[in-house]
């Protein structure tokens, strides 16, 4: 049960708040003064603080300063309950760092769904995410579920693309951040000579296209559609907003996607060192690992020149290691769709 601590000076204000929190199913504390209110805050560490700015004492804007100052209640949500509407006064109170404003009188309703968020989007920044790509797409998912951003599926519409599509392309200036709702996307680069490279597949649930976003520049590789697939299109500007509107939800986010870039790195060098077959194998497994999002056994439905492109070998070579892995039993191949018998020993390849 979480926590939650009201700081109004006003009787009946106070008490009515404790109750509507009560019915809410939250364990509430209460402080009639700026002062208490800091006293309980520190020794109580709530999950949330609702607190009145015009108080006798110490008033709102000092119980933020004071808790922001202090490391144990720095990140505690803090919503203000007023009376006071001026622009200046709302922007007063975010520059100091609170997360809303709510003003009396106000709904029961209206206070239950601000608290509701505010604890959902503590939540995102508390969780521990991995630092890959399926960590981005988790952490965006819950940026977006716990509010930071209107819900995507309401705001805007869902797109229908055919197989081969180019959804963009290398050198172009970016304008939304896709979100994959179904099918499925392969992520590539062309070298010089004119070879192409898969860098990532992606399918039903992920995000695609942040780093050109985040890093202000054009795409550096290109997304085609491999199988039919329905997309809905965020449009650059609200992204961004989704992602800065918080500082701290900027920190989280450019910690995992720094340590994305130094996943793909490390394939890469996998790429380099280790043997066709170990490649091979490992391309495999990344790639039934995409398909497994709504299949716990999924036929990898992928023509071998994309596999080929994605391992970084020649078609004909992988057709080999793939007969081979096929006499050994490691994998099944029917009307061209492969299936792995065996994931944990096509994972764990010697050479």
């Amino acid at each position: 049960m979480k926590t939650i601590l009201v700081v109004e000076d006003s009787n009946d204000i106070r008490e009515n708040t404790v109750e509507i929190l009560d019915l809410g199913g939250y364990k509430t504390l209460a402080a009639e003064n700026g002062k208490r209110g800091v006293e309980l805050a520190i020794k109580e560490k709530p999950d949330l603080i609702v607190c009145d700015i015009m108080m006798p004492e110490l008033d709102g804007y000092g119980v933020l300063h004071l808790l922001k100052r202090n490391e144990d209640t720095a990140n505690i949500p803090f919503i203000f309950l007023t009376a006071k509407i001026e622009r200046a006064d709302f922007r007063k109170g975010m520059e100091m760092g609170a997360d809303d404003y709510i003003t009396k009188p106000f709904e029961d309703i209206e206070l239950l769904n601000a608290i509701e968020i505010r604890l959902k989007k503590a939540a995102v920044l508390e969780k521990k995410y991995t630092m890959t790509s399926t960590g981005i797409n988790e952490f965006l998912k819950d940026v977006k579920n716990a509010g930071f951003i209107a819900q995507l599926s309401e705001q805007y519409s869902i797109e229908s693309y055919s197989k081969k599509h180019n959804l963009y392309a290398e050198g172009k200036r970016p304008k939304f951040l896709y979100y994959i709702v179904k099918g499925k996307v392969k992520v590539y680069k062309t070298h010089e000579e004119g070879k192409d490279y898969i860098t990532d597949i992606l399918s039903t649930g992920d995000f695609i296209g942040y780093s050109a976003l985040i890093e202000n520049n054009n795409y550096n590789e290109n997304a085609v559609i491999l199988e039919d697939a329905e997309i809905l299109q965020i449009p650059r500007e609200d992204f961004l907003q989704m992602i800065y509107v918080d500082i701290n939800v900027a920190n989280r986010f450019i910690r995992i996607i720094s340590q994305n870039m130094k996943e793909k790195q490390e394939r890469l060098l996998n790429l380099a060192y280790s043997s066709l077959r170990k490649r091979v194998a490992k391309a495999l497994v990344d790639i039934h690992k995409k398909y497994s999002v709504q299949n716990s056994n999924p036929a990898i439905e992928i023509s071998r020149e994309d596999i080929a492109h994605y391992v970084g070998t020649a078609t004909e070579s992988l057709i080999r290691t793939l007969s081979d892995f096929k006499a050994s039993n490691l994998i099944e191949i029917k009307e061209g769709k492969i299936r792995i018998s065996n994931v944990e020993k096509l994972d764990n390849l010697l050479y």
